[in-house]
């Protein structure tokens, strides 16, 4: 919005009236508690879980019926998850540009070091020489590695550490042609492989599943888009439309009687290879499956981001699509965008050329912006 205003706002901790702090302060303390919370190898400490909350490195339940997310913790002190440090580094570099902005130099060049400190610790311990790991157990022992017999790959730190990044082109060229090899089903990326068949108190609850579900070797819709970005990171577009049409509602209809949810939203999960019912989907609604499939078509396949400075367009087509046409209201202003394929690669704002691949902002009420790629 460019309004930094709203990084002033007080807001509380824990929705505890009195608690109140500048959203500034928030964003602060959340970077500064991964910043000092790493482990014997340098990566963020999991806690009871991450995104992924049945991944539970530090519960070690055995009592039937108790619950994982409430159950008393081990703080081991070891168990850490390179998926974290994934988002870490991208978001850590996203905090350290808006702090310039700020005129905060001190800040942006200390988060900036550390996630130059959490990417090297990942290419030393978090990559597997194909793939990124998943985590280290609260033993020190990988998680997601060609060391495991069951779950040696899991799709979330393939999405984050390419979409951050990490190793360049080469490991994430890598690790989405193994995300694919060993996840890639009909429906999309499957949350693990091979599956475990048998419970395993150091792992937790994601251990409890048959194979085939939730998260236990199911397709969770909602990490699907974050390789579908990082498809976009790499500039493949065939990769990146090709997933995103495996679970999108409108290109699975002719799969109705097998997916067995309403044909016009996503579910949570999709029953993986392993299941007995491969391909019926859970949970329609239950999912943040649609805001982050539109984050990876708008912003991913058609390449239209927000900036501080303006609006860039930085499509990732597939070879089949020859151009779009798009209306985006940013800031104000409508943006009418084209996007052609041609010789004379670059971008005109209201006829004008302009270097980059960045419309800057105006006042106007209409801004034509038309890009050849």
């Amino acid at each position: 919005t460019g309004d930094f205003a709203i990084l002033d706002h007080p807001t509380p901790f824990n929705n505890e009236k009195g608690s109140e702090a500048p959203l500034m302060e928030h964003l602060r303390r959340s970077l500064n508690y991964t910043m000092t919370h790493r482990g014997p190898h340098g990566l963020p400490l999991i806690g009871r879980a991450d995104w992924n909350d049945c991944l539970n490195l530090n519960c070690f339940s055995t009592t039937p019926g108790e619950n994982f997310q409430t159950c008393s913790n081990y703080e081991s002190g070891r168990a850490e998850s390179v998926f974290i440090a994934g988002m870490f580094v991208k978001y850590g570099r996203e905090f350290a540009a808006l702090c310039e902005r700020l005129g905060l130099a001190d800040e942006a060049e200390r988060a900036l070091a550390s996630a130059d400190e959490i990417e090297r610790a990942v290419l030393e311990y978090g990559w597997d020489g194909e793939w990124f790991k998943r985590a280290y157990d609260a033993f020190g022992r990988p998680v997601g590695s060609s060391e495991n017999e069951e779950g040696r790959i899991y799709v979330e730190p393939q999405g984050f550490c390419v979409m951050a990044g990490i190793g360049g082109a080469d490991h994430g060229k890598r690790a989405l042609a193994s995300a694919e090899k060993y996840l890639g089903n009909d429906y999309g990326i499957e949350v693990l492989s091979p599956c475990y068949k048998e419970y395993h108190d150091y792992l937790g609850e994601i251990s409890s599943y048959p194979p085939g579900y939730k998260e236990n070797g199911s397709v969770f819709c909602h990490n699907n888009p974050w390789i579908t970005l990082a498809y976009c990171k790499l500039k493949d577009g065939n990769g990146a439309f090709r997933l995103y049409t495996r679970n999108a509602p409108a290109y699975i209809e002719d799969k109705s009687e097998i997916h067995r949810t309403e044909p016009y939203c996503y579910s949570q999960t999709i029953a993986g290879r392993a299941a007995r019912n491969y391909g019926e989907a859970k949970n329609s609604w239950l999912t943040g499956t649609a805001a982050w499939s539109f984050a990876a078509v708008s912003q991913g396949i058609l390449g239209i981001r927000p900036e501080f400075d303006g609006l860039t367009v930085d499509p990732c087509l597939p070879d089949h699509m020859e151009g779009f046409r798009v209306t985006r209201m940013f800031r104000g202003t409508r943006y009418e965008i084209s996007v052609t394929r041609g010789e004379n690669k670059g971008m005109t704002v209201d006829g004008k050329p302009v270097s980059g691949n960045t419309a800057p902002l105006t006042e106007a009420e209409v801004c034509r912006v038309e890009i050849t790629i």
